[in-house]
């Protein structure tokens, strides 16, 4: 099995400016070293946070899945971030994963953030997605999923890394660092979480606080309060050695409780 090298994008986000966006994670990848295995983007990276998807929301056939179709393929890397996306039923916050060969996979976000009254503007999606990357089982999820452990539970080993993209406020960066941490030991896999940084339009401030956490628990990269492109990567023997000589995953409970 190889090892997997992705690239995390913490950026700033132009509010509810889709070209102005685009443009800016154009310029970020575009000036990228080497484009590696899978790039990550933030949690609607094309609009930010916004609960105002009329006149932003596009179909899966618009300019922005076709944009992250076109730099999955100008890359040769995976590449996931998710943005709003109008279906017959209504609007979804969806995460797009693009592969290099133009195939599309998407994961709607399971857990909408009452809080901002997320819920009242978008459907919940219901089904998990494992995507396969160069022998990698891959899971993504978004942002408010972080604090559900049941349905980000890693039943039998199904994934070897968790995804999480956000707009995650500083007020609760502590928990959003800690919630990461946990993720990574209880499943026993890797984590990862991009967030992103600077003041929403609704004066909401992001200290980013992106990271790569090991299956240990072992916090391999973070970075707060800046932009910032990072890639590194991860090496598939650090979870096999991990799981085999330590295999808590053979004891977990829950498994009467299976998700779909």
């Amino acid at each position: 099995m190889r090892d997997l090298t992705v690239t995390l994008i913490q950026s700033e986000l132009v509010w509810e400016d889709i070209d102005a966006n685009l443009k800016l994670f154009d310029a970020k990848i575009d000036a990228l070293e080497q484009f590696g295995d899978l790039i990550v983007l933030p949690e609607m990276f094309s609009t930010g946070f916004s609960m105002n998807p009329d006149g932003l929301a596009e179909t899966m056939d618009g300019r922005t899945v076709s944009w992250i179709r076109a730099k999955a393929e100008a890359t040769g890397a995976d590449l996931a971030g998710s943005i709003m996306i109008r279906e017959r039923d209504g609007y979804y916050n969806r995460l797009v994963w693009a592969k290099p060969n133009g195939r599309i996979k998407t994961y709607d976000k399971k857990h909408l953030f009452r809080y901002a009254g997320e819920h009242e503007v978008y459907r919940s999606g219901n089904k998990l997605l494992t995507v396969g990357l160069h022998g990698w089982k891959i899971r993504p999820f978004i942002c408010y999923d972080l604090r559900f452990p049941l349905w980000t539970r890693n039943f039998d080993n199904a994934y070897d890394l968790a995804v999480f993209v956000a707009n995650w406020p500083q007020r609760r960066a502590a928990h959003w660092r800690a919630l990461l941490i946990a993720r990574a030991i209880e499943n026993q896999a890797f984590v990862i979480g991009v967030n992103r940084v600077g003041t929403d339009g609704k004066g909401y401030y992001h200290s980013g606080d992106s990271a790569v956490i090991s299956p240990t628990g072992k916090i391999i990269f973070t970075r707060s309060h800046a932009p910032c492109t990072k890639t590194l990567t991860l090496k598939y023997t650090e979870i096999t050695a991990y799981r085999s000589g330590f295999p808590a995953w053979q004891d977990a409970d829950g498994n009467l409780a299976r998700l779909p």
